[in-house]
């Protein structure tokens, strides 16, 4: 017979609805910082946004020197070069300039030029040039899928539950979504296509832990109609932390090994998925479910109110008889 490597056998007793207010005064300090850094110091953008040309070299005779890089290819007269290494002994290094003046032909050229002046001692990985109006509409398309995927999971939670879980299940993925832009704001990391389908994931992810609560929550509510609402909401987080801490550890390690041994090219991926992990847990346990105290479902009118619904029941079936 074969038995889990880990179990939490014994329920917890944390009164997170204790905490609540001072989650809901953290979230709104984390989602209006978000929002200045955003309009303050913006984000990063990849090529995939901004446009130019990125292309990323390896050096054949050990790690590149990037101060001389950078004096070489200043002296082209492409715009501002930017020098990036990609590993940590500078062996690959990424180059980006801005789009120049013309044509897809003019780009070719510039790209031409880069090469002759870097020479033989190279080794290209990656060529790739994106003009402004793809990377508008790139924008516009993510801003409009991002949109699109909150409209979406509010509609579902809507419809598999009450619309009071929906505007938890909203407001808790948006919160989720805000920061991790953030995040990339404040750190500066850059900001692509790859970026942007991790911020789907979380909202994905934190979607999925926040309807494992509400489902238990519902399911309280159904089995104790008589209990108070701020005790029903801590019995069913404490019921599913267990379920929270396991399969918040799983994929944490697998992002985490992502994050690693996954190179340059996935290193945004990996840090808002391990950003969204955390703050998507906490989100579905300091957000989600207590909005729903203060916006109660059918069936959470607390003690009082079941007491006297229970009351009416006796009174109206003596009048009968």
């Amino acid at each position: 017979m074969f038995r889990p490597l880990i179990t939490i056998r014994r329920i917890p007793n944390i009164n997170f609805m204790g905490l609540h207010k001072l989650g809901f005064a953290l979230s709104l300090l984390l989602t209006v910082g978000s929002i200045v850094l955003f309009l303050v110091q913006g984000l990063n953008y990849g090529i995939d946004f901004s446009g130019g040309t990125r292309i990323d070299i390896k050096s054949l005779d050990g790690p590149a020197d990037l101060g001389k890089l950078r004096s070489t290819l200043d002296g082209l007269g492409l715009g501002n070069m930017s020098l990036q290494g990609l590993d940590a002994a500078d062996e690959v290094v990424m180059i980006r300039f801005p789009r120049q003046p013309g044509d897809d032909q003019a780009q070719q050229t510039a790209v031409t030029k880069v090469k002759q002046a870097l020479g033989d001692h190279v080794e290209y990985r990656r060529t790739e040039v994106v003009g402004p109006t793809v990377g508008k509409e790139l924008i516009r398309a993510g801003v409009m899928a991002t949109v699109l995927a909150l409209l979406a999971i509010a509609a579902y939670v809507w419809l598999r539950f009450e619309w009071q879980f929906g505007i938890g299940a909203m407001l808790s993925t948006v919160h989720d979504t805000v920061t991790t832009v953030g995040l990339f704001a404040l750190l500066q990391i850059e900001f692509n296509l790859t970026t942007l389908a991790a911020i789907l994931t979380v909202a994905g992810y934190s979607i999925n832990d926040t309807v494992v609560i509400y489902d238990r929550v519902r399911e309280t509510m159904r089995k104790h109609r008589s209990m108070d609402f701020n005790l029903l909401i801590n019995k069913s987080l404490n019921e599913t932390l267990s379920r929270t801490i396991l399969t918040v550890s799983t994929v944490a390690l697998a992002v985490l090994s992502l994050l690693i041994f996954g190179g340059e090219v996935l290193r945004g991926f990996s840090i808002a998925m391990l950003w969204g992990i955390v703050v998507g847990t906490y989100s579905s346990l300091f957000i989600a479910a207590p909005l729903l105290y203060y916006i109660r479902p059918r069936g959470g009118g607390g003690a009082q109110a079941r007491d006297k619904e229970a009351d009416a029941v006796p009174a109206e079936a003596e009048r009968v008889s």
